[in-house]
């Protein structure tokens, strides 16, 4: 088993010294700095550039530079979506993301951990574990989105928040740690 396929079931992989993880970090370096060097005006090229970096992405799309992420290939995104400023993805274990997401500045989501014990931590070992976000989801300016993460349809992260365990549909949640502030109901129009 490769170190790409033990990311990908979730066990320890070398991130830091694998040849062929190095290999394929720097083409999408590369292929994000392409993007992120792209003029705004160029909107058609910018997009191309996406679609063949992520291994799945939908109709209706904006994501502003600049963006960063691992591998490209295990973030798949839906239909109608937007990401503003500094987006960053560590995608060592697959991200996907539904229709009609919204993503303020500064949001990181991040697969990757590492190891507690400082002999493997040392040894440039990690873990990946998937990240899913619903549809119908705004992410506020800043917030952090830990290894495990599920956050349901329907819901708001507030800003500045870290969410290290699982949100349920249809509520709003804030802080450091993440919780949920409320249930969002039809009357909260304008909140």
């Amino acid at each position: 088993m490769n170190e790409i396929q033990k990311a990908a079931v979730g066990l320890l992989y070398d991130a830091n010294f694998d040849p062929e993880i190095l290999k394929m970090r720097l083409k999408t370096k590369q292929t994000l700095f392409e993007f992120n060097q792209t003029p705004p005006e160029k909107q058609e090229e910018r997009n191309s550039i996406l679609k063949s970096l992520f291994g799945k992405i939908g109709s209706s799309f904006v994501i502003e530079g600049p963006v960063h992420c691992d591998y490209g290939f295990n973030i798949e995104i839906g239909d109608n979506f937007y990401a503003n400023v500094n987006l960053v993805i560590l995608d060592g274990a697959k991200v996907t993301i539904g229709d009609n997401v919204f993503i303020a500045p500064n949001t990181g989501i991040y697969t990757a951990g590492h190891p507690l014990e400082k002999d493997l931590r040392n040894q440039g070992l990690e873990y990946a574990k998937p990240v899913h976000i619903g549809n119908n989801v705004w992410i506020g300016a800043g917030v952090s989105i830990m290894p495990g993460v599920t956050i349901g349809d329907d819901t708001v992260i507030g800003a500045g928040s870290v969410v290290t365990r699982s949100i349920p549909s249809g509520v709003v949640a804030v802080g450091n740690p993440c919780k949920v502030l409320k249930k969002i109901a039809s009357t909260d129009s304008q909140t």
